[in-house]
């Protein structure tokens, strides 16, 4: 077996030191790095593409809605086209960024309400994956098994991956629980560790009603931003080896 687990990274913005990035680094094998609309800037994305190359890590490109206040987690009423140009800007701008430390993208995840408004809205879908082939179809597009984002880089010709997270509840849908709401985002390492072994073993994963959600995955993500991320990624992937579980990048040979 193998698998990639991967982490959203380079959320820091300006004075505002967010995540725990250097920590992180050598637990994971993916690293998907904001753009600059949600989180993220200039000199931010330059040193965590440093710090991935220096451990590495695969990297990818994290756009989100501009929308700094909300962290991108406010859901914004924008076209297909407004989205398609929007994410075409934030692969380009880390795909310098990393070009000029010698370094290639290997994926391209959404972030928060841009990924999970994706996920059930193909117009929305097919502008992300439109975006993401015309700068570069050999990028890996990530999203919730049986998604319209996972449909539409299909539709796009794009290869793409299959993400669970460990660190967040279900619905009996296969969807994620709102983070607005009670239960959504899970502390208890122990709990999180056995929901990684849960889907990389069993291909399942427990909802949060108690019920079995049957998920085919290529990569597990723990939120930079979740308290004590760096611990639970190196518990993971701890266990994950202990399991004989292979982690490594998506997009490795």
């Amino acid at each position: 077996m193998r698998l990639d687990l991967n982490a959203d990274v380079g959320e820091s913005f300006g004075a505002y030191k967010l995540g725990q990035d250097e920590q992180l680094m050598p637990a994971i094998s993916s690293a998907s790095i904001a753009c600059g609309f949600h989180a993220g800037d200039p000199a931010t994305m330059r040193e965590t593409v440093a710090l991935a190359r220096r451990h590495d890590v695969a990297m990818g490109a994290h756009p989100g809605y501009p929308d700094l206040i909300g962290f991108g987690r406010r859901e914004i009423r924008a076209t297909p086209r407004e989205v398609e140009d929007l994410v075409t800007y934030q692969i380009g701008a880390l795909m310098a960024v990393a070009a000029a430390q010698g370094v290639r993208l290997q994926h391209v995840k959404p972030h928060g309400a841009l990924y999970n408004m994706a996920i059930r809205d193909a117009a929305l879908a097919d502008a992300i994956a439109r975006a993401t082939a015309a700068v570069d179809s050999t990028l890996i597009l990530f999203g919730l098994p049986g998604s319209e984002l996972i449909a539409a880089g299909r539709r796009a010709g794009l290869r793409t991956a299959r993400e669970g997270f460990a660190d967040r509840s279900y619905k009996p849908d296969g969807t994620l629980v709102p983070r607005h709401d009670p239960g959504a985002v899970i502390g208890d390492p122990a709990a999180v560790v056995g929901r990684a072994i849960s889907m990389a073993r069993d291909h399942e994963v427990s909802a949060i009603d108690g019920s079995l959600v049957a998920l085919e995955l290529e990569t597990i993500c723990v939120h930079g931003d979740t308290p004590d991320a760096a611990v639970l990624a190196a518990r993971i992937r701890r266990a994950l080896t202990d399991a004989g579980v292979s982690v490594r990048p998506v997009g490795a040979d």
